[in-house]
């Protein structure tokens, strides 16, 4: 563990090497997990720095709950200026993982509440499983979400559905919340940290730069006009093709050495 921001950070969070997949775990079950500045901080600063081998990430949660959101306890009165900082801090920070060097798994248990849900969406792949609760409490408490979710959440679910959660603190459970779309992967209560090992050994796996075309280019394509995504669909797709590992897996897929798609 290291490149943390602080002591305290230290504490907070915790970075393990599983080969070529980084684990990231929030260490403050007795607090489910809520987000303080200093673990924001800290997660930015593990995804600026991860290690050369790693080739994805997992990020979870010890105990109980993946993450109840923010800290409330931590909470601070700010004038409108202040505010915005704070803000455009959590939006630099999650940035290093949605935009960083791998594809982000997260498994996701119990509360995935405001901020907590906030830091699931900016991530690549989310996999909830049966125990896990989603809800955006901010427009109950007199508040505004502020780490990105008003642009990652509508893409996942739509603004309606987001809205009315905040209107009227709706709550989703782990099976209508799969169904909507803030998770991908539902599976049974104790296993979403082993499936999600299991995805990103399997993204691991990929050529790295498809996997880095994956992440930047595909979310920048579907917000593009149709030409303008079509001319850089082929600009990557020449870029990755090129790359000596792609032409070395397309020539053991034409000489038959390549697995093929089985029905899964």
């Amino acid at each position: 563990m290291s490149h943390l921001s602080t002591p305290s950070a230290q504490d907070a969070i915790q970075l393990e090497m599983r080969g070529s997949v980084a684990v990231i775990r929030l260490c403050r079950p007795a607090k489910r997990n809520a987000l303080n500045d200093g673990l924001i901080l800290a997660l930015r600063d593990i995804f600026q720095h991860l290690p050369k081998e790693a080739r994805a990430a997992v990020i979870h949660g010890e105990g109980e709950h993946f993450c109840a959101g923010l800290d409330l306890s931590e909470l601070q009165e700010r004038d409108a200026g202040e505010g915005l900082h704070h803000s455009r801090m959590w939006h630099s920070a999650l940035e290093c993982l949605e935009k960083g060097p791998v594809p982000v798994i997260v498994a996701l248990h119990g509360a995935v509440v405001g901020g907590g849900l906030e830091l699931a969406s900016a991530c690549h792949i989310r996999v909830a499983d049966e125990s896990a609760f989603f809800a955006l409490p901010e427009g109950t408490r007199g508040i505004f979400v502020g780490g990105g979710g008003a642009v990652r959440i509508p893409k996942l679910i739509g603004a309606a559905r987001m809205m009315d959660m905040m209107l009227t603190g709706r709550v989703y459970g782990a099976i209508d919340g799969e169904r909507v779309g803030l998770a991908q992967y539902l599976v049974p209560t104790g296993t979403a940290l082993d499936k999600a090992l299991e995805l990103a050994n399997r993204i691991a796996s990929n050529a790295p730069l498809t996997n880095y075309a994956l992440m930047h280019a595909l979310p920048r394509i579907a917000e593009q006009p149709a030409d303008h995504g079509l001319f850089t669909e082929a600009l990557m797709v020449s870029i990755v093709q090129s790359a000596p590992e792609a032409k070395a897996r397309v020539r053991a897929f034409l000489e038959g050495k390549a697995a093929k798609v089985q029905k899964a």
